[in-house]
């Protein structure tokens, strides 16, 4: 045995990762997620663990490749650089937890603030940007997806034991348990009971979206087969769906949506939806954010084939932007080949187009789709923690695929924010 003294500030040497982290974090204005602390000076309360360690700590797991909170806990009693990031403050998974996904605004604004600071420095450009779509596995089981009259049936007896709890706590079957006791089995009671009324509510919009796919799909087997699919919804995760997933396989998922600066390959747009296929007009919101956050203007608009919409392409040209994406393949083998040749019902937003993406300079420009966005979707699912998502709902998904898009980008381009 030996008495070691030995100082804090010597867990992690001079050029460790987790210091770049720290030194960003420290330069970022993080105030907004203070707004939600009532204990302050002058007034009765406990005190709370500072919101910029919490940050930072989420920060530097996420470029560890790290997703879950329960871990992150565990890291920081076992891990040299999160216990030297902690300096003797103890952190538990349900504090993590909750920190990570209530706070979507402050959080937004922080990415915001980040990509802002970037194109201030010139470091970044939107004039190009190229977007593309994820399909990231939730929490929700395939096994919990119910149709309306299950959906129905399940609601009433979620009711009646809620009622039936109520009157046995007020029995003589209550009188052993301890007030924590009683008021864990009433809390499960009202979330499942909560669950099932959500699911409900999602209910009208997913019978609309299935209308509108059984008219796509037409009369002939297709068709029929879209119409044998009845609308369901999960009672786990009303806002999850079955989406196709790049194995070919389907399973519920979330359509995450982003969007990178060709030229620095910096994420400057951030989404989550619950649309199974790009084509859902996803492509104009997502340059409205890109503008508002960077204060900037898209000029060119890079997308893979599935975004494919002549109103968008018309609404794209009112607004002044050029898109690159490739058309739809021809289903007739000897057509294949004439996408690029004009129709007489196509409009001139749509001419331009096809004569844009048929030129040698249009495809050269294209190439910088996969580069960039192939880049981005692999980094974040294999480096940044952005695999099996297990938050319920598209704002705690969101915030997940925030935490993912700032690590990246501090990761790639912390030493631009240092810089005077």
């Amino acid at each position: 045995m030996a008495w070691v003294a030995q100082c804090g500030d010597d867990l992690v040497p001079p050029a460790h990762p987790v210091r770049r982290i720290w030194e960003v974090v420290e330069h970022l204005d993080v105030s907004g997620f203070y707004a939600t602390i009532k204990a302050r000076e002058g007034v009765a309360g406990r005190d709370t663990t500072d919101p910029r360690l919490l940050v930072g700590l989420w920060l530097y797991a996420c470029v560890r490749g790290m997703g879950g909170a329960r871990e992150l806990a565990r890291q920081c009693e076992e891990n040299l650089a999160f216990r030297w990031m902690c300096g003797g403050v103890t952190v538990n998974h349900r504090l993590l937890s909750d920190f990570r996904t209530d706070h979507g605004e402050a959080l937004d604004a922080l990415f915001t603030q980040v990509i802002a600071s970037l194109v201030d420095k010139g470091v970044v450009k939107v004039s190009r940007i190229s977007q593309d779509g994820l399909r990231v596995r939730v929490g929700a089981g395939a096994s919990s997806f119910r149709g309306e009259e299950r959906l129905q049936e399940l609601l009433g007896q979620a009711q009646q034991h809620v009622e039936e709890l109520r009157r046995q706590l007020e029995g003589p079957e209550g009188a052993g348990l301890t007030a924590r006791q009683r008021a864990a089995r009433e809390r499960a009671a009202r979330e499942k009971q909560q669950r099932l009324k959500e699911a409900i509510a999602q209910l009208p919009e997913v019978k609309k979206r299935h209308e509108e796919t059984v008219k796509r799909a037409g009369r002939g087997r297709q068709g029929k087969k879209a119409q044998a699919r009845k609308p369901r919804v999960s009672t786990t995760d009303a806002e999850a769906r079955v989406m196709k997933m790049a194995n070919g396989g389907f399973n519920p998922a979330a359509n995450v949506q982003l969007a990178g600066d060709t030229e620095s390959r910096a994420i400057v747009g951030v989404e989550v939806s619950h649309e199974g296929s790009d084509s859902a007009g996803l492509s104009a919101p997502m340059r409205a954010q890109v503008e508002k956050r960077t204060d900037g203007k898209v000029r060119e608009h890079l997308l893979d084939g599935g975004y494919v919409r002549y109103e968008d392409i018309d609404a794209a040209a009112d607004q002044g932007v050029a898109l690159y994406m490739p058309p739809k393949g021809a289903t007739n083998p000897e057509r294949r080949g004439q996408e690029w040749d004009p129709k007489p019902g196509d409009t001139e937003a749509v001419k331009a187009w096809k004569q844009r993406m048929a030129s040698e300079e249009g495809k050269q420009i294209y190439k910088q789709r996969a580069a960039t966005s192939e880049t981005l979707n692999a980094d974040l699912r294999t480096f940044r923690g952005l695999g099996r998502i297990t938050v319920r709902g598209l704002a705690k998904i969101r915030c997940v695929v925030l935490w993912s898009a700032l690590a990246y980008n501090l990761m790639h381009f912390g030493s631009a924010l240092l810089t005077s």
